[in-house]
């Protein structure tokens, strides 16, 4: 059975938010690992946040992915520290580290879906999101 915190900070959820995203694979590419770790240092959502915490949160996803309904309690986490008011940051978030290889997954698009559906993110809202997103980090 994994270690996992009886709870989560807002900021531990919306990390664990990117995380799950980005090990959905399987697999955590370095940019993302870069775009996770200038998030943490650059966002004013992080604001205070000590980065320390990364590789606590990082290993607590990572033992949930192996563990039957581990997803379910990730999500359980996440919706029990993270306030209604900062589900779409969440899903930003989820989508800035989704596109930062500039290669979207059937993977990652369908845990996408699941963070969208597990904090109450009307569509049309996630579709601008999830435009935003792409446009961002658009290569020349």
């Amino acid at each position: 059975m994994p270690h996992t915190p009886a709870s989560l900070s807002a900021q531990d959820a919306l990390l664990a938010v990117m995380i799950a995203v980005s090990a959905a694979d399987q697999q955590m590419r370095t940019a993302e690992l870069v775009a996770i770790q200038r998030t943490v240092n650059h966002m004013p959502v992080f604001a205070g946040y000590d980065p320390d915490r990364i590789r606590t949160i990082a290993q607590t996803v990572f033992d949930l992915f192996e563990v039957e309904d581990g997803l379910d309690a990730l999500f359980g986490l996440i919706r029990d520290a993270l306030p209604e008011r900062l589900h779409e940051t969440a899903y930003a978030l989820a989508c800035d580290v989704a596109v930062i290889d500039a290669t979207l997954r059937e993977v990652e698009l369908r845990m996408l879906e699941e963070v969208r559906e597990e904090l109450g993110i009307d569509r049309l809202h996630a579709a601008a999101i999830e435009w935003g997103a792409r446009v961002r980090h658009l290569r020349p």
